[in-house]
């Protein structure tokens, strides 16, 4: 987590499951302002995952560099929660 133009920013690699799902969460929740998260390198996420990056989406947070297949996921389980 680091600081750009007085945003907090989270950047995510590699695979996001459920095992990392409560760390992103309580870092997401220490901050003040909703983070940007940086996901150009986050490669996989199980459903876990992507529920959790939709709920921090939800609250406020802008996802940045989400891979086509993982925001089709993500937009996926955003329609079956309607």
């Amino acid at each position: 987590m680091t600081k750009e133009d007085g945003q907090t920013v989270v950047r995510l690699a590699g695979h996001l499951t459920g095992a990392q799902v409560p760390d992103l969460l309580a870092a997401c929740g220490r901050v003040s302002s909703p983070p940007r998260l940086e996901l150009d390198e986050l490669m996989s996420a199980d459903v876990v995952g992507i529920d959790a990056l939709r709920r921090i989406e939800e609250s406020g947070a802008q996802l940045v560099g989400l891979l086509h297949y993982l925001q089709f996921e993500l937009d996926t389980l955003k329609r079956k929660r309607l």
